[in-house]
């Protein structure tokens, strides 16, 4: 197969792409320019997509002997990840830019120009696998649960999967692909990992929405309606949070509160106990589907987070969208009640390690009240 490996500098996209020539395909390796800054620098496990990790890419790609190209993908990225980002927290939603990025950049805007190039699939170093049958190709969970990168994938259709290839799918652990790209002698192999918003490399998200969206002051009340304190603008908070809220005076009963929900007109933001926080019921919108559409009622796992607990529930398929949003709903009766969970999360769908799909949580129902 003609494959294109996205090398994004790192030693999981290296070593991916070494496993992929060892098979015998036909690769091309490809960097994504997604920063706008060139020259921006890298400072140990903060920030990607630098001038550093590009050289870092195109070094691993000589070293294996395969052609090398820069894509500027910068104006998609920020658009598509960046733009949305900003979006999503002025509306009082708590996006994944990683989810948005594997969905609209690596596996859309990638994808797309890879197949119209007459690539047959593009590879990545995530960890996941895709196993291919008489049914076709499924996406499951990665061998190494620790590493598990499903996930961020579960946005994936059913063509992507197919065009889709995960070499350390079956990798059982970080520190063995690590001891591979010693032995190849790729000089990424002790590399740190990337961490927090690539675009926000300092990790100051809230500086970040604050430079973007200027301030928009309200209030923190309680349940009751009792103005607690202010804030400079609800992008600062998400569903959760009990630091930072700038509380003035201590609940009655001396325990802690957290952020329970979020009204970006109103400008309010709405605390209490942790116990209003679980949910036994999920909207969600905008479903994809990795594998047939469930026709009724199905018993599956849910995840809402990258490394979080996937917890028994059922799932239907509902017309017309539920919640805020657009496309087709979904509505999930968890077995296990979450907390936590915010709109604008990502909830995806398991049958055992398989994945079926996902969508995008519009609301919830506390199991209180």
């Amino acid at each position: 197969m003609r494959v294109l490996a996205a090398m994004s500098g790192g030693v999981d996209s290296a070593v991916a792409a070494a496993r992929a020539v060892d098979a015998g395909h036909d690769v091309v390796g490809v960097h994504m320019a997604l920063n706008r800054a060139p020259g921006t620098l890298r400072t140990g496990s903060r920030g990607c997509c630098t001038i550093e990790d590009a050289l870092d890419a195109r070094r691993a790609a000589d070293l294996l002997g395969i052609p090398f190209y820069v894509w500027d993908l910068s104006e998609s990225f920020v658009q598509e990840v960046v733009e949305d980002f900003v979006a999503e927290y002025a509306a009082g939603r708590t996006p994944n830019p990683c989810v948005r990025c594997n969905e609209r950049i690596k596996f859309a805007a990638l994808l797309d120009k890879g197949v119209a190039l007459g690539f047959d699939a593009v590879c990545t170093g995530h960890y996941a696998r895709v196993l291919r049958g008489a049914g076709g190709a499924e996406l499951h969970r990665a061998a190494d649960a620790a590493k598990d990168q499903s996930y961020v994938l579960a946005v994936l259709d059913a063509d992507q999967v197919a065009h889709a290839m995960f070499p350390l799918g079956d990798a059982p652990t970080k520190e063995q692909v690590r001891a591979e790209a010693e032995r190849r002698g790729l000089p990424v192999a002790r590399k740190p990992d990337s961490h927090d918003i690539c675009f926000i490399p300092d990790g100051d998200t809230r500086g970040f929405l604050a430079d973007k969206l200027g301030e928009e002051p309200g209030e923190v009340l309680d349940e009751d309606g009792a103005v607690l304190g202010t804030h400079t603008g609800t992008y600062g908070f998400t569903v959760g949070q009990r630091k930072g809220l700038g509380l003035t005076r201590p609940a009655p009963d001396g325990r802690p509160r957290y952020v329970l929900s979020i009204e970006p007109v109103r400008r309010t933001v709405t605390v209490g106990p942790a116990e209003r926080l679980a949910v036994g019921e999920l909207h969600a919108v905008e479903a994809v589907w990795s594998a047939p559409e469930p026709a009724g009622p199905v018993e599956v796992h849910v995840q809402v987070r990258a490394h979080g607990e996937a917890v028994p529930a059922v799932a239907e398929v509902v017309g017309g969208g539920t919640g805020e949003g657009t496309g087709e709903g979904v509505r999930v009766v968890l077995r296990t009640p979450l907390t936590g969970v915010a709109p604008g999360q990502t909830v995806a769908f398991y049958a055992g390690t398989r994945v079926l799909g996902s969508a995008t949580i519009s609301g919830t129902v506390p199991v209180a009240g």
